[in-house]
C-alpha cells in the first residue's frame, strides 16, 4: 500500500510536470526527417535538431508542423502544417470571379494578352498539336493609369487562374539572400496554387540595366534579380503558370529579362484613344443616374486623360451633382469635373465650355 502511495505521487508529479511543459510557450517547427526513434526538425531561423517526442503526440511523418517545448526541443503536439512561403506577407492572392472583367478599349492589348496567357492555360494541347511554344511571360509598359492592372487581373480572371499580385519594391530586402530567396517562394507559391497568374508590379525596382554594383544594396538587388532570371529558365512554358511583368520604364530594363524564353512578348498599353475614352465613359457612368451625355464631346474634350482620369472623372461629375442637390448628371457636371482634374494639373488650362 505504501510503495503504491509513492507511484501514485511520482505519477501527479510527472502529470504536473507534463501539464508545465504544455502549458509554456512552444515552438512551431517542421519535421524533415525520422532517425529510427527520433525526428530531425528544422526551427524557423533554420537550424536542425535531433529531438524526441512525447509518447501522447499524434504520429508525425516528414512535412508536418509540430509543437515543441522551447527548451528542450520535445515535440509536443502536431498542428495543421503552416506556410513555409515567406513571400505570403508581402503579394496579395486573389482567385478572381470566372469571366472578363469590364475594361474600356484596349481590344488590341485583350487580344494579345489571350494568345500569351489565356490561351496555353485554356487550351495547352493546341500548342503541343503544333509542336509551337508559347511565351512564359509578358511586359506590359505604358504610363501610369492607363490599365495594365486591370488588364492582367482580367486575363487571370477569364482563365480562373489565381491572381498574386506583388511590387518588385517589395522583393528589395536589407539582408544578403532574403529577396532572392522571396522570388523562389514565390513561384513555387505559384506551383502550388496552379493555374495561376504571377503579376510583378514597377519590375523596373529590380530588373533596371546593371551597372557595377557599389554598394551592398545594388548586389542584393542584383541577386533578388538574377534569382528572377533563373525561376523564369525554370519553368516550362506550358506549366500552369505565367507572369505578367508591369513597368512605366521599358527604356531602364535589363535586355536579360527581354530575351526570347523569359519574357519575350511586350505589350504596349497607350492613353486612351477618342473611341477608347469614349467605351470608358459609357463603362463608369452606366450605373449613374445621367441625362443623355455627349460621350463624343466628353472624349474630345479629355484628350491626354488615362483611364484612371475618366473614372475619377465620372466621380467628380457626380460630386458636382450633390453639391447642386440636383437627382440627375448633366453634361455641364462633367465638363466642371474636366476643368477641375485639368486645373489640378495645370492652373494656365483654358477653360471648356459645352461646344469649345
Amino acid at each position: 500500500a505504501q510503495e503504491n502511495e509513492v507511484l501514485k505521487a511520482c505519477v501527479g508529479q510527472l502529470k504536473s510536470e507534463l501539464d508545465k511543459i504544455k502549458n509554456a510557450p512552444l515552438i512551431a517547427c517542421t519535421v524533415k526527417t525520422l532517425h529510427k526513434d527520433r525526428i530531425i526538425v528544422k526551427l524557423p531561423n533554420g537550424n536542425h535538431f535531433l529531438v524526441h517526442k512525447l509518447g501522447t503526440c499524434p504520429a508525425i511523418v516528414p512535412g508536418d508542423t509540430v509543437l515543441a517545448d522551447q527548451k528542450n526541443l520535445v515535440i509536443i503536439d502536431k498542428i495543421p502544417s503552416l506556410s513555409e512561403h515567406d513571400v505570403e506577407n508581402y503579394i496579395m492572392i486573389d482567385k478572381p470571379i470566372s469571366g472578363d472583367l469590364s475594361i474600356g478599349g484596349l481590344e488590341e492589348q485583350r487580344r494579345a494578352l489571350h494568345e500569351v496567357i489565356m490561351l496555353p492555360l485554356l487550351q495547352p494541347e493546341r500548342f503541343k498539336a503544333l509542336g509551337i511554344t508559347p511565351p512564359k511571360g509578358v511586359l506590359l509598359h505604358g504610363p501610369p493609369g492607363t490599365g495594365k492592372t486591370l488588364l492582367a487581373r482580367s486575363a487571370a480572371a477569364a482563365t480562373n487562374a489565381t491572381f498574386l499580385h506583388l511590387t518588385a519594391s517589395e522583393l528589395v530586402q536589407k539582408f544578403i539572400g532574403e529577396g532572392a530567396k522571396l522570388v523562389h517562394d514565390l513561384f513555387l507559391l505559384a506551383k502550388e496554387k496552379s493555374p495561376s497568374v504571377i503579376f510583378i508590379d514597377e519590375i523596373d525596382a529590380i530588373a533596371s540595366t546593371r551597372l557595377d554594383a557599389g554598394t551592398g544594396a545594388e548586389r542584393e538587388v542584383q541577386r533578388t534579380f538574377l534569382q528572377l532570371l533563373s525561376e523564369l529558365d525554370g519553368f516550362q512554358p506550358l506549366d500552369n503558370v505565367k507572369l505578367i511583368a508591369c513597368t512605366n520604364r521599358k527604356d531602364v530594363l535589363d535586355p536579360a529579362l527581354l530575351r526570347p524564353g523569359r519574357i519575350d512578348r511586350i505589350i504596349e498599353v497607350p492613353l486612351p484613344r477618342h473611341s477608347d475614352r469614349k467605351s470608358i465613359l459609357q463603362l463608369h457612368s452606366k450605373t449613374m443616374k445621367t441625362q443623355e451625355l455627349s460621350y463624343d464631346h466628353l472624349a474630345h474634350v479629355t484628350e491626354g486623360f488615362t483611364g484612371a482620369d475618366l473614372r475619377a472623372l465620372c466621380t467628380e461629375a457626380g460630386y458636382n451633382a450633390l453639391r447642386e442637390n440636383t437627382e440627375e448628371i448633366t453634361n455641364e457636371h462633367f465638363l466642371n469635373a474636366v476643368n477641375a482634374i485639368k486645373q489640378a494639373r495645370d492652373d494656365t488650362a483654358a477653360p471648356i465650355g459645352m461646344f469649345g
